[in-house]
């Protein structure tokens, strides 16, 4: 049986949908940011085997007007990577998640959190993730291969998905775009933001 993906619609109640290889789901920008040089951030998940994943996150827009780092030769674990343009991708099971952040440049970071913000320590128990980039002038996309077998993650337990982006524009400003947004400022870890649910 294929994995069961369960979207959360604004009302917070959870709709189980079926797919067998890829599915495609649209970022919405923070109600509180302006964005002028991306219109459109959508992500494109698949899952290979029971516990890998693949995130493609497809930008549209003026990519010119993106800082975007170039991709480096040898990629590296590094920290503060959402400080500038920057897609993550959140994987929960109960309170306990983790926050994968993934850079233009094919830099990379792993956490993972006890509870809410909470418990903070830096994943030494998975392999790098493979971080491949595109772009022409009008479409940029990053994709990253994810194995999640050594995460300390229940095998019988719902896995909860939130994605995201950071988007810098050359001018400096940001703007914060995720599947869900909670009530008040941008907030990725916010349970709000975990939209999606893999049975």
């Amino acid at each position: 049986m294929p994995p069961i993906l369960a979207v959360g619609p604004p009302a917070g109640k959870r709709i189980p949908c079926r797919y067998n290889a890829r599915m495609r789901q649209t970022l919405r920008l923070h109600p509180d940011s302006s964005c002028f040089a991306v219109t459109h951030i959508e992500v494109d998940i698949a899952r290979p085997q029971t516990r890998s994943l693949v995130l493609a996150y497809i930008v549209t827009g003026r990519i010119s007007d993106v800082a975007m780092p170039p991709p480096v030769a040898a990629a590296a674990r590094t920290d503060e990577l959402w400080r500038h343009t920057c897609f993550e991708a959140f994987v929960g099971a109960g309170v306990a998640y983790y926050e994968f952040n993934f850079a233009p440049s094919t830099h990379w970071a792993a956490y993972r959190f006890s509870s809410y913000r909470t418990g903070m320590r830096v994943v030494t128990e998975i392999s790098a993730p493979q971080i491949a980039v595109e772009s022409s002038p009008e479409r940029y996309t990053l994709q990253a291969s994810l194995e999640l077998d050594q995460l300390l993650l229940s095998r019988d337990t719902t896995l909860r998905l939130g994605l995201s982006a950071v988007i810098e524009e050359n001018s400096g400003h940001r703007a914060y775009w995720a599947l869900a947004h909670p009530p008040g400022k941008a907030d990725f870890h916010h349970s709000d933001c975990f939209a999606l649910e893999v049975i």
